[in-house]
């Protein structure tokens, strides 16, 4: 499905085209600004990719035709096809790979930076990824998140509180694979409590989390163990997961007033004003989309909201 707003659209690419623009944002965004490593090939193209990208799904907001944000997803189906999640090259995942249900990994996601001020893009990028949730059934998303650089201990406090209150129980927790980092980082730098927990100060962690980081947590995320130091990526990377019922849970929180889960968003801070997209019910086994829901998202939007079936449409391949 495709959800459009006035000149904006989410949905799933539909072509080469397409797909080779979320390439070129992706190079704009980690190789330009953040300083990722490339390729000769890739700065030739412009376009930041790796093996996983052949199998992916592209998830787009298009703004007249320009893509200006997008998710990767990776289902189990594409990752058999792979040899695995892009995610195992940093966390040791077997526990989430056993679980019997539907899951998908979300990586790479980005907006065009002349376009972070606008809200409406990350809100219906979460849009989307809700609606991709609903349509195959997804019982666990995961992911990593991460900060640009390569020193942890910048982000101390928020790595810490993770830790001392999100961890994912240990039935399904990811754990850092240290022995695959870069030449000369070390694996000391993996640990999460770096502070002991009475210094903790929940305001100052706050302060350096993501705008993405924070709304995971209000979608009720957990977090793996370890920090994987990503050096050719010029980040360090926290292993996210969402399970779909815990997402259902927290909201129903929030609308039954038994929570002011979105009390403190900043008017800034575009991805957390997102995180009403996504309501899920459990029904008979299956999943369905409380429409309601994605108008609390849109917001002041959601009368030029239009929700196009498009199903049948196929997606091109690389």
């Amino acid at each position: 499905m495709a959800i459009k707003v006035r000149d904006y659209e989410v949905r799933l690419t539909r072509n080469k085209e397409e797909r080779r623009q979320v390439r070129q944002l992706r190079y704009d965004v980690f190789v330009e600004e953040e300083g990722a490593s490339a390729t000769e090939e890739q700065r030739n193209l412009r376009e930041e990719y790796d093996a996983f990208d052949r199998y992916a799904e592209y998830l787009a907001v298009f703004h007249n035709g320009k893509i200006v944000g997008t998710y990767r997803i990776i289902d189990r189906n594409a990752a058999e096809k792979m040899g695995g999640f892009y995610t195992e090259s940093e966390f040791n995942i077997s526990k989430i790979k056993k679980y019997n249900g539907n899951i998908a990994e979300m990586s790479r996601a980005c907006v065009d930076k002349a376009y972070r001020e606008n809200a409406l893009v990350m809100r219906m990028l979460w849009a989307g990824l809700g609606e991709y949730i609903v349509r195959r059934k997804i019982e666990i998303l995961f992911g990593v998140a991460s900060w640009v650089g390569t020193k942890s201990v910048e982000s101390a406090q928020a790595i810490s509180y993770l830790y001392y209150n999100h961890l994912t129980p240990l039935r399904l927790r990811a754990t850092v694979l240290p022995e695959n980092f870069a030449d000369g980082v070390n694996p000391k730098l993996a640990r999460m409590n770096i502070l002991p927990r009475e210094f903790i100060d929940d305001a100052d962690a706050r302060r350096q989390m993501t705008p993405l980081i924070k709304g995971y947590l209000r979608l009720g995320a957990t977090f793996g163990k370890g920090v994987f130091i990503d050096k050719p990526f010029n980040s360090y990377d926290v292993f996210v997961m969402m399970q779909t019922r815990n997402i259902d849970a927290a909201y129903q929180k929030h609308f039954l007033g038994r929570e002011n889960a979105l009390g403190d968003l900043g008017e800034k801070d575009g991805t957390l004003k997102t995180v009403g997209k996504i309501m899920l019910w459990p029904v008979t086994g299956s999943f369905k989309v409380v429409r309601a829901f994605f108008e609390f998202l849109l917001r002041e939007d959601a009368a030029d909201a239009e929700y196009i079936d498009d199903s049948k449409e196929e997606e091109e391949r690389d």
